[in-house]
C-alpha cells in the first residue's frame, strides 16, 4: 500500500519536467530548454534561423528572470541584463557592433528609470537621468554631474 501511495504521490504530485526543442522551418534548432507542463523553466536557448545562437538565460512559470545575454546574427554581444517577472529591470549593457560597451541603463518594468551612461570607444561621453522612460536631465561632464547626483545612485 506505501508503494501504491509513493507512485501515485510521484506520478500526480511531482510535476513532469522535459527538454523541450522547437526549429525554425529550415530545420535548424530555434529554442531549447526545460518545460513543466507548458511552461519554460530553468535554463533556455534561443537560436536565429542561421543557426546561431540568439538568446540566453533562465525562466520561471513561463517568465524570463535572472541574467540573460542576446546576441546579433553574427554572434556578437547585443545586450545583457537583468529579468524579474518577464520585465527588464536594474542595470542593462548594450554593445556597439565591435562589442565595445555603447550605453547602460537603468530599467524598471522593461523601460529606463534612472540613469543611462553612455559610451565612446569605452570612454564616458554623457550620462542622462529618466523617470518612468521620459528623459528628465542629461549630463556631458562627470564634475557637472557629480555636482547634481550622488554616485552611490549609480549602484
Amino acid at each position: 500500500m506505501l508503494r501504491i501511495a509513493a507512485l501515485f504521490l510521484f506520478l500526480v504530485i511531482i510535476p513532469n519536467k522535459t527538454y523541450h526543442r522547437d526549429y525554425h522551418e529550415n530545420g535548424k534548432l530555434k529554442s531549447q530548454g526545460w518545460k513543466i507542463a507548458n511552461s519554460k523553466e530553468d535554463f533556455w536557448k534561443f537560436y536565429h534561423p542561421n543557426g546561431k545562437l540568439m538568446s540566453q538565460g533562465h525562466y520561471e512559470k513561463n517568465l524570463k528572470k535572472g541574467y540573460w545575454y542576446f546576441y546579433s546574427e553574427d554572434e556578437k554581444l547585443e545586450m545583457e541584463g537583468h529579468f524579474k517577472n518577464g520585465q527588464k529591470v536594474k542595470w542593462w549593457l548594450f554593445y556597439d557592433k565591435n562589442e565595445k560597451v555603447n550605453h547602460k541603463c537603468q530599467l524598471k518594468d522593461g523601460i529606463k528609470n534612472g540613469y543611462c551612461l553612455k559610451y565612446m570607444d569605452e570612454e564616458l561621453t554623457s550620462a542622462e537621468k529618466y523617470r518612468n522612460g521620459k528623459k528628465i536631465k542629461e549630463w556631458f561632464s562627470f564634475s557637472s554631474f557629480k555636482k547634481e547626483n550622488k554616485l552611490s545612485d549609480l549602484k
